[in-house]
């Protein structure tokens, strides 16, 4: 158990291999059929005022952003950003609101301000409380922290309407393939997401994208030492290459 990044390194690896052995790129090997309409969203980090804004104004190509929320000034960053903006939003919370009433009443509200999803609102072992919310929210309830691989999938079905992906999180393309075909079993949506990673890890990640309701494979735009090329973003757009394997097209020195 756990290494679970480390493991994902060496799953994506051999499915690389793989796919440039049968020179096929991996979303022909999972049966994905590609699509030309993935956006990625853009994470928005706390920040003051003034970075705020600007980080704005820098990610004004993508359709979506992501607000990371969980401070006592949560109204006032999403009105901030609501003031700049029209851009769709999606929210992490990273399990920091305090109980299920507040939850609901700060998503009965964000549900005016052009938000499309809650991530992770509550402590992950709440699953009650949040099984409570899930049923209750005009938005949809998206697990991150509570769930790591597919054996998380039934303990958390009612608590939350779609699961976060992320290959470093659960060990790799195979598992993270088995946790959709798990989810959608289950009427579970999918978001597949990252870390902060290189376009090596993106690239995997990409193969899977096709299949999501929400992307957030930003993790390579916010590193400055990436020394991959491969699936490519242009204005939020998420364009797989036919590239064989995870699609990487180029090693670059740094």
């Amino acid at each position: 158990m756990g290494n679970n990044a480390a493991k994902a390194a060496v799953d994506i690896a051999l499915h690389d291999l793989f796919g440039k052995l049968k020179n096929i790129p991996l979303y022909e090997y999972f049966n994905i059929n590609k699509r030309e309409d993935i956006y990625t969203s853009f994470t928005i980090g706390i920040s003051d005022e003034e970075s705020t804004k600007q980080k704005i104004a820098n990610a004004s190509d993508y359709k979506f952003l992501k607000i990371k929320l969980g401070t006592e000034n949560d109204r006032k960053i999403i009105e901030l950003i609501s003031s700049v903006t029209d851009q769709k939003l999606f929210v992490d919370v990273n399990q920091r609101w305090s109980d299920e009433y507040f939850a609901l009443d700060m998503i009965n509200w964000l549900v005016e301000q052009n938000v499309v999803l809650v991530e992770q609102p509550l402590p992950k072992e709440r699953i009650k409380e949040c099984k409570w919310l899930n049923e209750r929210s005009p938005l949809p309830i998206i697990a991150d922290e509570a769930v790591q691989n597919i054996n998380d999938l039934d303990f958390i079905k009612e608590a939350y309407s779609g699961i976060n992906i992320k290959l470093m999180k659960c060990g790799g393309l195979r598992q993270a393939h088995r946790m959709i075909l798990k989810s959608r079993e289950l009427n579970l949506k999918i978001m597949i997401g990252c870390m902060t990673e290189t376009s090596c890890a993106i690239s995997a990640a990409s193969q899977l994208a096709p299949v999501a309701e929400w992307t957030d494979l930003d993790g390579n735009l916010l590193i400055s030492n990436d020394p991959f090329e491969g699936t490519i973003i242009v204005d939020g757009k998420v364009t797989l290459t036919d590239a064989p394997g995870i699609g990487l097209t180029k090693i670059k020195k740094i």
